[in-house]
């Protein structure tokens, strides 16, 4: 690329190329299960590894990129944010899903020459390595898109996630999360010499932001600002990511439009996940993802998403509407018991299906006792309203 980039893209400065540089050279440990050891795997090391066996298998590696909360961090270190999963992209070419087995076969063969030297590795098979250190494995292949993931178990939530891109509609679900870091530069240099990399003498890295200019997105990430456009593309509708970002004191950039993309965000998110069950499942899968060590942020997070999930769902019966903000509230107050923090009597209004017998006019079914905020019995399903907060 010449010197004027294309809006899409800037280049690193030396500071964002030495945060980088530490990020690619740190050690993350992948956990294992049972009695199989800690693996301690550098991310520039499997990199290059897992792209040495594609070549080998003869599949093309266009580039490899940094995405997500980690090219964030490393384009903007000190607004607050941090990141969880350190997430590398190999765009690539997956025609059949013979080059899905590939994928896979490489990954887990390059995870054999982690292991350490005394363990006899002529018995271990590829589906052993999957049990005992890949955490999900996920593919896609439909018209549109054709990708699979795979992420590498770590108990601190710090995950190495590698993913396979062949075609992906949407890269993206908010500007300040729409970076990736075209890694290949930095990696050659890594390949060519042991030497630290130093000012005087290091390699042009070029980012971009999928959502379209660069500079805007930048500077919604400093001043943590939440924008994105067409929210009905992205599945779940970017509703869980959009509560978290509210949670961590981001703003909305545009206060008027934000309303009308709550609306899609909420649709999208029922589309994918109409049943209560369903949205259960996923919020605590998110719950135990993004907020590892951050048990007290769980509670704020819950009654966050309660809150757009009331002000702005309107695809929803009223009795389903009721359903999922009951399950939500319920998550709620889970987590204040697993934190032993017992909520205020007084806010709180419980109705729920009393026993048959209840129905009889000559049964007395009140004991007030003097002093105590009074506990009514209503016939209707389970609800719970929370008001104004919990102690």
């Amino acid at each position: 690329m010449t010197e004027d980039l294309d809006h899409r893209f800037s280049y690193l400065t030396w500071d964002q190329i030495k945060i980088l540089d530490q990020v690619l050279t740190e050690a993350i440990p992948i956990h294992g299960r049972g009695n199989f050891p800690t693996l301690e795997v550098k991310p520039k090391d499997i990199i290059h590894m897992v792209k040495e066996q594609l070549i080998e298998k003869q599949i093309h590696v266009r580039d490899i990129r940094l995405n997500g909360s980690t090219a964030s961090h490393i384009l903007v270190k000190h607004n607050g944010t941090s990141y969880k999963d350190l997430d590398i992209i190999f765009g690539v070419e997956l025609p059949s899903e013979f080059e899905f087995q590939i994928v896979k076969e490489a990954v887990l063969n390059c995870l054999l020459d982690f292991l350490p030297k005394c363990v006899n590795k002529q018995k271990i098979t590829a589906q052993t390595m999957k049990d005992a250190y890949v955490q999900k494995m996920v593919k896609v292949s439909t018209d549109h898109d054709r990708w699979s993931l795979i992420s590498l178990s770590n108990n601190s939530g710090k995950n190495v996630e590698l993913k396979f891109v062949s075609s992906l509609r949407r890269q993206f679900e908010f500007s300040v999360d729409s970076f990736q870091i075209i890694l290949d530069s930095i990696l050659a240099v890594y390949r060519a010499s042991e030497r630290p990399l130093a000012q005087e003498c290091h390699p042009t890295v070029i980012a971009e932001s999928m959502y379209g200019d660069f500079n805007q997105a930048m500077d919604h990430l400093r001043y943590k600002l939440i924008s994105t456009r067409n929210p009905e593309e992205i599945r779940g509708g970017g509703l869980l990511k959009y509560s978290n970002l509210l949670v961590r004191d981001f703003k909305p950039a545009d206060e008027a439009e934000i309303k009308s993309l709550e609306r899609y965000m909420c649709s999208r998110f029922f589309i994918d996940f109409p049943d209560v069950a369903e949205q259960q499942r996923k919020i605590e899968s998110y719950l135990r993802n993004h907020f590892i060590g951050e048990e007290k942020s769980k509670y704020d997070y819950l009654m966050t998403l309660r809150g757009v999930v009331k002000k702005s769902t309107v695809c929803l019966m009223g009795h389903e509407r009721r359903q999922t903000l009951n399950m939500i509230t319920i998550l709620a107050l889970k987590v204040l018991g697993e934190q032993n923090i017992i909520p205020n009597a007084a806010n709180v209004t419980c109705y729920y299906q009393p026993a048959p017998y209840i129905s009889d006019r000559n049964f007395s079914n009140y004991y007030i006792a003097h002093g105590q905020p009074p506990v009514f019995y209503q016939p209707y399903p389970f609800h719970v309203q929370l008001q104004s907060g919990m102690v």
